[in-house]
């Protein structure tokens, strides 16, 4: 920690002077390449990432000069030096043939691993001749691609009658150009996951075509878009868990992108590929990434739009992708990459950890639902069962209420998390490395937030007693038939609170929880 301090102070000071090409071409300018704005460990391995700027760290900034931490996806990473490494205690039999090959199921199907995959795929589609030209490289399946000098003609959009979302033919044939050498073979080798518009750019690639001229040159253009461009096809904005789907690819492809010093600057814009607004309890979280507003096809369209440098980043809901559909090997958990990501989230929208100001208690937050189902019948009973505990600090919010940034900075200072099956869960991407997620009752939808507790690496209890917990009524789905998610519930006291204790008891042997005020993580 001393040492990541030291790196810190001299970092904050420093101003990078560019490299030696850029100023022989305009000796007269000085360019400077501030560092981006990172969590030490995190920066650390940026410097790593590009040796050049570290070697124009400040002198009293030699002390971290020698490290060799990485972030796992690197090709000359050891596993000693990854951000972090899977946590597999589970029995691997029956699901592969050694423990050595469980670690490494999981980090190449939620870590880092799988951003290594991603870029060992990367492959020309259309490829330049000239510095001036057009270019376009894709990972398999169109999950992920990027390009540069790319039009895209957007004149039939402001055509179009209906609101564009979750649409596969925004493009028709020819609307999407580059001045490139096309391997259209390669290119429609790629389309076997088009089954619907967020599993890849499949549809939209499918109509890429080649221009005659440099599009720069060619004068089609209406609007020119210079700084570099993320476009995003995006899941349901007023649901936290699904949205994130959106946010952690959209980080997750900073990495697959990571070819350049520049990126993770917030000079870029995000583009949206859907005419309605963007409006979202969680749109703050742009602020991670950008500095400018968010755009969405409402903004550009009857335009033909080029782009000098353009993502097309990982989608939602990517067959055997990240957070959705990941599939995890029984038997791990604590993904680095998902750390990473929260880390970041907090970093850059600034949320603070602050220690207890008390004896150290267990500070508990319980997540009071305001919605028709799903509502806790006997809510003050099983709270009444905690206040009479002096080793908790508890606490009754409705986040519905709160910004998105209060509800984090609530939720980084809790350490258990106690809420029903529901989206608001998903905060538990933000909890301290020591906490523990309880879902009162996961509504026979046992996986969805147990696995995701598993990939951020908390602990994650639920309830057992299935003769404790009493459902209003047998629930009554919109569409017809019983489900437990469309109702509400009672729940035994006692066994409640002995299910606290049990999260209690997690919290506590956790490594890394703080055992007097002077311990906290950093923000």
């Amino acid at each position: 920690m001393m040492l990541q301090l030291l790196i810190l102070k001299a970092l904050l000071a420093l101003q990078l002077i560019s490299s030696s090409s850029l100023a022989e071409t305009k000796p007269e300018v000085k360019h400077t390449l501030t560092l981006p704005n990172l969590p030490s460990d995190h920066l650390i391995r940026y410097l790593n990432t590009f040796p050049m700027l570290k070697g124009q760290l400040a002198g009293n900034a030699t002390t971290r000069r020698e490290s060799h931490a990485c972030w796992g996806h690197e090709r000359n990473c050891s596993p000693e030096a990854r951000f972090q490494t899977p946590h597999c205690p589970g029995d691997h039999t029956g699901w592969v043939q050694s423990k050595e090959a469980q670690v490494q199921t999981f980090y190449y199907q939620a870590d880092f691993g799988y951003i290594q995959q991603q870029l060992s795929e990367l492959t020309p589609q259309c490829m330049p001749k000239y510095l001036t030209d057009s270019s376009l490289e894709c990972t398999r399946y169109l999950r992920f691609c990027r390009g540069r000098n790319l039009l895209v003609d957007l004149r039939d959009v402001a055509k179009r009658k209906e609101r564009i979302r979750y649409h596969m033919d925004v493009l028709s044939p020819g609307q999407i150009l580059g001045h490139c050498g096309l391997n259209r073979t390669r290119l429609n080798a790629e389309m076997d996951h088009i089954g619907s518009a967020l599993q890849s750019w499949g549809p939209e690639l499918r109509n890429f075509d080649v221009l005659s001229h440099p599009v720069l040159e060619s004068g089609a253009c209406d609007l020119v878009v210079n700084a570099p461009t993320f476009i995003m096809k995006i899941d349901a904005t007023y649901n936290m868990y699904h949205h994130f789907c959106d946010f952690f690819n959209l980080y997750a492809s900073l990495f697959v992108n990571q070819s350049h010093p520049a990126a993770f600057n917030t000079d870029v814009q995000i583009l949206i590929w859907e005419t309605y607004p963007y409006d979202s309890p969680f749109r703050d979280t742009f602020k991670a990434f950008t500095q400018r507003q968010v755009w969405t096809l409402s903004d550009v369209q009857g335009k033909r739009v080029c782009f000098r440098n353009v993502v097309l980043p990982l989608l939602p809901r990517m067959i055997f992708g990240l957070f959705y559909n990941t599939p995890i090997i029984q038997g791990c958990s604590n993904s680095g990459l998902f750390r990473a990501f929260s880390e970041f989230i907090l970093h850059r929208l600034q949320i603070p950890y602050h220690p207890p100001l008390a004896q150290r208690k267990l500070r508990i937050t319980y997540l009071s639902r305001r919605t028709k189902y799903r509502q806790v019948l006997n809510e003050d009973a099983l709270l009444d069962q905690l206040d009479a505990n002096e080793d908790y600090v508890v606490q009754r919010v409705s986040y519905e209420r709160l910004s998105f940034t209060e509800q984090l900075a609530i939720t980084r200072n809790s350490d258990i998390l106690i809420g029903m099956h529901g989206a608001g869960l998903t905060h538990l991407l933000f909890l301290p490395n020591w906490a523990c997620i309880f879902e009162l009752y996961n509504c026979e939808d046992p996986n969805c937030y147990k696995d995701l507790a598993r990939l951020r690496g908390v602990h994650y209890v639920t309830w057992e007693q299935a003769d404790l917990v009493h459902p209003q009524d047998q629930g009554h789905h919109p569409e017809g038939g019983a489900h437990a998610k469309f109702t509400n519930y009672r729940f035994d006291p006692i066994e409640f609170g002995r299910l606290v204790a049990q999260a209690a008891n997690q919290v506590r042997v956790h490594k890394d929880f703080p055992q007097s005020m002077t311990q906290h993580d950093e923000l």
